[in-house]
């Protein structure tokens, strides 16, 4: 972690706490004057200093990292890329804004989001009055997903009352074994009185619960492991329903739609903890060097399910690698995306096809890899790998995704997938970008719109028309 200049953050700390600087400081074992020196930006914060933070009042470290700034840049650089705003704001005050005044930053964004929210449901209102149902629909889903994704961008993927709930319920039912269905089937019969029945009852569910009858029916298409996890996710939902509950009345969604939405993603967050334990799955993690098919065998689950639980890994007093996850359709659509760190995903212009997570659709089953450098010039690593389903039979469609698993350069000697990419040469990495619309790379050969906010001049118009022009030729 670098030493930022971050007094008003520790100054609203101090306040938050009603503390005098003179508390504060004795506090943590330093002076009056060198802690108002800190508040007043005249010396940087230290890694001692937020290390004494954290063992006096248990402030959470990251609140003071360099990924915490860099997220709320990204955050702030596509709210504030709107051309109507008429003013063109660089990077440079987008991070003061972030370090000096990140609450004020935050309120931006949050003030932004509601406005797009306000946006799309007034397009819903519209799509009622024209009687257009479809469309409505359509709107009215995506805005509850971004407002429940949202909520887990905002607590870093992350959610400690599930996941702390989660390993000590899988410490009682198997403390040195992989928890399996049948596990999991026998504690819902002795624990609720459930019923586990595998059927063909529902051709689109794979699980439904019938409350009268207190019987869980799975289908009997699913694989050991997404049987465990279908499981483990009734359990959530019948002996952790008060948690979940709370959890959602804190986020205070806009309706009833994002509500069910959310205590459904909470749920299957709890299920992936219960199957994947924090502490053994990460110590399994480091040891296996984050192979994901290794861990995929060590715990009986698939690629895209390990996948998604090694972006949860971030608990305070035992971080894993922090990754960003992301899941695409051969469209370009992203049906999933969940990120523990700073790197954040665009909600305009699409995302960047340069990334490797589309280029694993042209091999499938094969995981590839690639160091990707953004306009910030951070560097990532990304590792991606197509997952199919098919739950039919020869003339029944199969689902095909790309999924992909990304995290910081810095952290890519811990990888097994780092193995064989010099890492150290930045001309090795390709430059990609967020998405077009709020990418700063004018020379890319892939890109499909100009920037939002930023006007062409004349021979980067003559540039980007090119291709249409030789086309109509």
């Amino acid at each position: 972690m670098k030493k930022p200049l971050m007094g008003v953050r520790l100054k609203r700390l101090r306040e938050e706490r009603r503390l005098t600087q003179q508390a504060l400081a004795s506090a943590i074992g330093i002076s009056p004057s060198y802690l108002n020196q800190l508040e007043n930006n005249q010396r940087p914060l230290t890694l001692p200093v937020v290390l004494k933070l954290n063992a006096a009042f248990g402030v959470d470290i990251q609140l003071f990292s360099e990924d915490e700034e860099a997220r709320l840049v990204a955050d702030l650089r596509e709210t504030l890329s709107d051309p109507q705003l008429g003013e063109t704001i660089s990077t440079a005050e987008l991070r003061e804004l972030a370090i000096n005044m990140p609450a004020v930053g935050r309120a931006l964004v949050g003030l932004n989001r509601r406005y797009r929210q306000a946006i799309e449901q007034s397009a819903a209102l519209a799509a009622r009055l024209g009687e257009d149902r479809q469309a409505e629909t359509a709107i009215l889903t995506s805005t509850s997903y971004e407002e429940v994704r949202d909520f887990f961008y905002l607590r870093h993927n992350y959610i400690a009352e599930l996941d702390e709930a989660a390993e000590r319920l899988a410490e009682e039912l198997t403390p040195s074994k992989t928890i399996t269905s049948a596990v999991l089937a026998e504690f819902l019969r002795t624990k609720f009185g459930v019923r586990v029945v595998a059927d063909n009852a529902s051709s689109s569910a794979h699980r439904r619960f019938d409350p009268e009858s207190i019987t869980l029916h799975l289908s009997r298409k699913l694989e050991p492991g997404q049987q465990a996890f279908q499981l483990a996710t009734q359990v959530a939902m019948l002996g952790f329903e008060k948690d979940l509950t709370v959890l959602v009345d804190s986020a205070r969604f806009a309706n009833t739609e994002t509500r069910s939405l959310a205590r459904i993603g909470l749920a299957n967050y709890f299920a992936g903890a219960l199957l994947m334990p924090y502490r053994k799955f990460l110590s399994a993690a480091k040891e296996l060097h984050y192979d994901i098919d290794l861990l995929g065998q060590e715990f009986g689950v698939g690629f895209e399910t390990i996948c998604h639980r090694l972006s949860t890994l971030q608990r305070q007093a035992a971080r894993g690698v922090p990754f960003f996850f992301i899941r695409v359709d051969r469209a370009g659509n992203i049906s999933k995306r969940q990120s523990a760190t700073d790197f954040h995903f665009s909600r305009i212009g699409g995302t960047c096809p340069l990334r490797n997570v589309y280029e694993a659709f042209s091999s499938p089953g094969r995981i590839l890899t690639q160091l990707a450098r953004m306009p910030d010039e951070r560097t990532y690593l990304w590792i991606a790998r197509t997952v199919s389903h098919k739950s039919g039979g020869y003339e029944s469609l199969s689902k095909t995704f790309a999924v992909a698993l990304g995290c910081d350069i810095a952290h890519a000697d811990q990888l097994v997938y780092s193995r064989g990419l010099n890492a150290r040469n930045p001309a090795s990495a390709t430059p990609i970008g967020i998405g077009c619309k709020v990418c700063e790379r004018m020379d890319c050969p892939q890109r499909a719109f100009p920037p939002v906010g930023r006007p062409l001049m004349v021979d980067e118009k003559q540039s980007f028309f090119a291709p249409y022009a030789a086309s109509a030729r």
